[in-house]
């Protein structure tokens, strides 16, 4: 019983040890910092920033050239004349056109085959390409005097080259009537016989909606 007593002592002296132990030691104090600490919400993390992606004309360049000064690009300037050059040569071609005594000579032969033509009962007409005709940037008007033999309205009819090759097209009537105009159809027209400024053409009527044009002279 004496042995019993003896080790209760003894367990009692070493827990108020080990307590006065951790009271100078504080740890206890921490431990409950430690719980209050875990229990706080913790702040949310601060987005980063994405990075931005470089431009397609944001190249990285080399330290040691980045500062010298931009190279021209001689392929670009080379490309960029021959397209100057072929749309000057175009233009010219479109709009210089023939000189006037070639021109007067043209309308010379196509008046010419006009008259041979009305002397077999067949309404004609001659018509100069301009450059808006030829360019094939407008319809063709058709002169004044020859209106009255063309519908008040508008309507398809069909324009036969020396070939016997059939265009179709539009003749369209201006709003006030006072015009005639040949519209769908003249551009592929024109393209096709490849008419320039000052080509002469005869167009005469051989059926109420057929024309019969005329090589150009």
């Amino acid at each position: 019983m004496a042995e019993s007593n003896s080790y209760e002592e003894q367990r009692r002296r070493q827990v108020e040890e080990n307590r006065r132990k951790l009271d100078e030691l504080r740890l206890h104090h921490l431990s409950a910092a430690v719980r209050e600490a875990a229990a706080r919400p913790r702040p949310k993390p601060k987005p980063r920033p994405k990075r931005k992606a470089p431009g397609p004309g944001e190249l990285r360049r080399s330290g040691r050239v980045a500062g010298l000064p931009e190279q021209p690009n001689y392929l670009k300037g080379a490309q960029q004349r021959d397209y100057e050059e072929v749309y000057a040569a175009y233009d010219a071609r479109i709009w210089k056109g023939p000189t006037d005594e070639q021109r007067a000579a043209a309308v010379a032969k196509a008046e010419e085959l006009r008259r041979r033509i009305h002397r077999i009962r067949r309404p004609a007409f001659v018509k100069t390409m301009t450059h808006v005709c030829a360019s094939r940037a407008k319809p063709m008007m058709i002169p004044t005097h020859f209106i009255e033999h063309l519908p008040a309205h508008d309507e398809a009819v069909v324009l036969v080259n020396e070939a016997d090759v059939e265009f179709k097209m539009l003749c369209s009537a201006s709003k006030q009537g006072r015009h005639r105009y040949l519209s769908k159809g003249w551009r592929e027209f024109a393209v096709h016989h490849d008419l320039e400024n000052g080509d002469c053409l005869v167009f005469h009527l051989i059926e109420s909606a057929m024309f019969k044009s005329k090589p150009r002279l």
